[in-house]
């Protein structure tokens, strides 16, 4: 629902804006939005500490942060036009007295303009691009088993490195006996987890035609996240 002040320039206004402020820092919410900056704008000068002890120190907490954005100094402007119509009778100009109060209503959940939409848009390409989350690693020792004693084990090692996939990173590797004078290939691997999967390469690259011809079998012998 949209809340509305009118006559900021008055003292009933002023009496409004206090009462509404009891026990709030700020119009809406918890911390400085651009309600804040609607109504502050509306407020011709710091209320009364006396006489609006709310209002006054909202005022001043948004003068505070206002200041710190705007390095320049100040030396006093004042905008005319509002209390000049607050002056003024209000039977000699009855219609100019209805366009001055929409003036002074403040729709604060109204549609936002160019100019803020643009304001965002900018604040948001200014921020720092999140940094994207590194996907993990591991290492990955292989049993790579040949079919007996005569399979060429250069050539079956020479297979086994010739699978190539993004993420995949050969390392060194050695023969270790098994008994009956075979050899297994026990070979490292370094993967990007998030781009290969062991399991799926054993399936489809190692054990399917044609390096089936030298490989038996191949288990996973050791696996470790880096």
């Amino acid at each position: 629902m949209a809340v509305t002040f009118s006559d900021l320039h008055t003292e009933s206004g002023l009496k409004a804006l206090d009462q509404f402020l009891s026990g709030k820092s700020y119009i809406s919410g918890d911390q400085l939005t651009k309600d804040d900056i609607k109504v502050y704008g509306a407020v011709l000068d710091s209320p009364s500490a006396d006489l609006y002890p709310n209002a006054c120190k909202w005022y001043a907490t948004v003068s505070s942060k206002l200041a710190s954005s705007f390095p320049g100094k100040a030396v006093g402007v004042r905008i005319g036009g509002q209390a000049a119509a607050a002056e003024a009778p209000a039977a000699e100009a009855p219609k100019e007295s209805a366009v001055a109060d929409d003036d002074d209503d403040l729709d604060l959940f109204g549609d936002e303009t160019e100019e803020e939409k643009k304001a965002a848009e900018a604040r948001e390409a200014a921020k720092p691009a999140a940094k994207k989350k590194e996907s993990g690693k591991s290492s990955v020792l292989l049993d790579v088993k040949p079919w007996d004693d005569e399979t060429d084990m250069k050539k079956l090692e020479e297979a086994v490195r010739s699978v190539e996939m993004e993420g995949l990173f050969w390392g060194a590797s050695k023969l270790v006996p098994v008994g009956y004078g075979i050899k297994k290939l026990q070979i490292m691997m370094t993967i990007i987890d998030d781009l290969v999967s062991v399991d799926t390469m054993i399936e489809e690259r190692l054990t399917v035609e044609p390096i089936n011809e030298y490989v038996q079998s191949c288990d996973i012998a050791a696996f470790n996240k880096i």
